[in-house]
């Protein structure tokens, strides 16, 4: 637990974005809050949220504000993971069942909905017409960015293609958990700048590792299978940095023509990746990543939040799952 002492400051406020999580399914049906509470108890670290109430709480934004906001970003994540899950056709997230295998893909479609429904509810409740819009942009690039991967997404091996994914995906409500909280306390220019960089900058690194731990880590951790990334045909950076030193290495380029690549395939190539050295080529961009965030804080208030958003950074590239 020390890897996330960066929480200790916002504990209690933490505690309330919970309940206000919890209690968005009440007075609707049954199924729906049940469905909630399956999804809510998944685990989680709750980073996004985190990640809200220590900016806010560093630039002194209204604390119930602040709350709600926090849970509008969790809230949106939830939404898009149960979306994402049904997609994909994922068994598991977490190493419990999805929604999807219990459910209908109607059933399990509406609660999607739902969920972006009362997720854009909570973000009304900052009563911040900016910070609105900006949540709403926000869900705007996510479905964009899963749609751009449906249509043609697949065996693109370009980074300027793969930028544009991690930021659709990941890195653009890491940035908005941050902004709008420079939003929601009026503060200058600048600073809502710098806490955009940072919120951009740490959302990036929190993908790519992501897609390293897609190679390194193990099934029973990932709660999917590894290499699922691959198995879809999808190409993350350190395929993208195996790509670069191996460009006529046939196994990829089955994946990326949409070749026949079976287990055996897909076993070769992934241990080629393991030992060409195109994962600590990626984990090293990662962390330049993070490096960046941290200097977008300087001059921003010297604080135990700042401090702990200065710990936090460091976590997304030490974490293993």
């Amino acid at each position: 637990m020390n890897d996330l002492k960066f929480i200790e400051p916002v504990k209690d406020r933490l505690q309330l974005v919970e309940e206000r999580l919890h209690a968005q399914a009440k007075g609707y049906h049954p199924a729906m809050e049940a469905a909630l509470e399956h999804l809510l108890s998944s685990g989680g670290k709750r980073i996004r949220p985190v990640l809200t109430l220590l900016a806010g709480g560093m630039l002194k934004t209204d604390p119930q504000r602040l709350v709600a906001m926090a849970a509008a970003v969790e809230m949106l994540h939830t939404a898009t993971l149960v979306h994402d899950d049904l997609i994909d056709g994922s068994l598991v997230r977490r190493g419990i069942p999805t929604l999807n295998t219990q459910w209908s893909s109607a059933a399990t479609v509406l609660t999607g909905d739902f969920l972006f429904a009362r997720a854009a509810k909570l973000a009304a409740e900052t009563e911040s017409v900016t910070a609105l819009h900006l949540f709403s942009q926000t869900l705007a690039t996510i479905v964009d960015g899963e749609i751009t991967q449906l249509f043609g997404g697949r065996g693109r091996a370009s980074r300027a293609d793969y930028n544009r994914r991690i930021y659709a995906k990941t890195a653009s409500l890491f940035e908005t958990s941050t902004s709008a909280t420079a939003i929601i306390a009026n503060s200058d220019e600048e600073t809502k700048q710098k806490i955009r960089l940072y919120g951009y900058e740490i959302g990036m690194a929190f993908q790519i590792v992501d897609d390293i731990l897609d190679f390194t880590s193990q099934t029973e951790k990932l709660g999917k299978p590894v290499a699922s990334d691959l198995r879809q045909g999808l190409i993350t950076l350190p395929s993208l940095y195996y790509i670069e030193s191996y460009p006529d290495d046939q196994d990829m380029a089955n994946v990326i023509e949409h070749d026949p690549c079976d287990e055996g395939c897909l076993d070769r190539l992934l241990a080629s990746i393991r030992d060409s050295g195109s994962i600590e080529k990626a984990q090293n961009e990662a962390e330049q990543h993070v490096a960046r965030a941290i200097e977008a804080l300087t001059n921003l208030p010297d604080c135990i939040e700042r401090t702990s958003l200065i710990e936090l950074a460091r976590y997304i590239v030490r974490r293993n799952v």
